[in-house]
């Protein structure tokens, strides 16, 4: 196989932090990268300056990414479609990239949530859209993996699962560097609900560190966070070794105790009394935590499974219950062999 004979197409819809920062990983591999953005500016920015205006601009964009507002020409001829955008718009986004994608496209998922209303994952709400013929060539892209340091070239490993194993080996083989090292995996149902319910803790994480509590705190809700999002996984059919990998502890790790993390600010802001509205209003991206917790803690109601954490949660969000006494209901639950 030549050089040319290995380079892809690759479509990336969002220009977000993420999104710009898989655009720069698939382009270090030399493949033809077609950044999509929302937002006219951010692409007309990005071809002026070769920098995103807004996400991660402190980042030179290699040239072979081509900065468009065009979803059809983002789409045309491509190999691979990067879904980057978040979770509430990715039914949308599945729709209007129906009439431009190519039949033999595979989709990459790399949104982590869950949708409100339907309670569905997002290759389930992808399939929904699209029909059952696509199942087998969606990869959910998922692990610990703040967009900074993939941008930066910080050393990073993260899972691609498919139900269709030649369709994750090719994510595998095409978009891993010597940077970013992709491990495959079947567990579709693991990957996708561990990389979302991980930022419904990550909140909660950040709560207590609001509220003063030190790392002693943290680390009970990390180690009662993986087994919270082990139960829930596992009733829906996900493996247990899928929780304890990358996407499930490793991803659960880095959302909890990591700066970059917006989830975690979120729930440090919330420890400290600000209301949710002025928090959310000072940021440019979404908190994927703050619409997933709502999801979660419904859909973990109705399989009726135990998850104090994201009740907990739902209740300072949703309900307006004060940081300290939903910090203190999950303390003071009854005491019980581990």
């Amino acid at each position: 196989m030549t050089d040319q004979d290995a380079r892809k197409r690759i479509a990336v819809i969002g220009a977000g932090s993420w999104g710009t920062a898989l655009a720069v990983s698939a382009a270090r591999n030399r493949h033809e990268v077609r950044l999509w953005a929302r937002e006219a500016e951010v692409a007309l920015g990005i071809e002026r300056t070769r920098r995103n205006p807004y996400y991660l601009s402190e980042f030179d964009l290699p040239e072979n990414i081509i900065a468009t507002a065009s979803l059809e020409e983002a789409l045309a001829g491509a190999d691979f479609v990067l879904v980057v955008v978040p979770s509430h718009a990715v039914r949308e986004m599945a729709g209007r990239m129906r009439d431009y994608l190519g039949p033999g496209a595979l989709i990459v998922g790399a949104t982590k949530g869950v949708e409100n209303g339907t309670l569905m994952r997002m290759s389930e709400v992808i399939e929904d859209v699209f029909g059952e013929q696509l199942r087998p060539r969606f990869v959910a892209l998922s692990g610990p993996s703040f967009a900074r340091e993939v941008a930066k070239g910080d050393p990073t490993a993260i899972v691609a699962a498919s139900l269709d194993r030649e369709s994750s080996e090719m994510v595998q083989r095409d978009l891993s560097s010597n940077v970013l090292r992709i491990y495959t995996n079947d567990d579709v149902v693991g990957v996708e609900l561990g990389g979302a319910v991980k930022n419904v803790v990550a909140i909660a994480s950040g709560v207590v560190r609001g509220l003063g509590f030190g790392t002693n705190s943290v680390a009970a809700i990390v180690t009662r966070g993986l087994a919270e999002i082990t139960r829930f996984a596992m009733a829906q059919g996900a493996r247990a070794e899928t929780m304890s990998g990358l996407a499930g502890l490793g991803d659960l790790v880095l959302t909890c105790t990591g700066d970059l993390s917006r989830n975690r600010y979120v729930g440090i802001e919330l420890g400290r009394g600000r209301k949710l509205d002025d928090i959310l209003s000072e940021m440019r991206e979404v908190a994927e935590g703050v619409k997933t917790t709502r999801a979660i803690y419904e859909l973990g109601r109705r399989l009726n499974i135990d998850m104090p954490i994201t009740e907990s949660t739902y209740a300072l969000i949703y309900e307006g219950k004060p940081a300290l006494e939903a910090a203190g209901e999950l303390m003071g639950r009854p005491l019980k062999h581990e």
